[in-house]
């Protein structure tokens, strides 16, 4: 089976390395990074990958607004959600999003993330 493709999108570059190297070690590949929600659509609509780590703090759009555009675009990557705070926080907007889940980012790990992907 070939590895997963993966575009990070979070707005603080030291969390998105360590999220890299993490990831890249368990078989992901990398291939784009996003800032902001305006990059993350420019990113994944070229890029095309097959997950989508996803921030739900982000400059200009949200994590969530992103989630809906790509999801009425129907755009085929999976997306998984993620945050330094708790899915408490978001509980009723994580249910309604087209997001796979979400994961804190204390709790990211590469298995974390690819059973994740695998929940249908």
């Amino acid at each position: 089976m070939k590895p997963l493709t993966l575009v990070m999108v979070d707005d603080h570059v030291n969390f998105r390395t360590r999220a890299r190297d993490l990831l890249e070690g368990f078989g992901f590949v990398v291939i784009g990074e996003a800032g902001n929600g305006t990059e993350a659509l420019r990113t994944v609509r070229t890029l095309r990958p097959d997950v989508v780590l996803l921030d739900i703090v982000l400059p200009e759009l949200d994590g969530f607004a992103v989630c809906e555009q790509l999801a009425a675009e129907r755009c085929e990557s999976t997306i998984v959600l993620t945050s330094t705070r708790s899915a408490s926080v978001y509980r009723r907007r994580l249910t309604t999003c087209s997001a796979r889940g979400f994961i804190p980012k204390h709790e990211l790990t590469g298995a974390s993330l690819a059973s994740m992907i695998e929940r249908r």
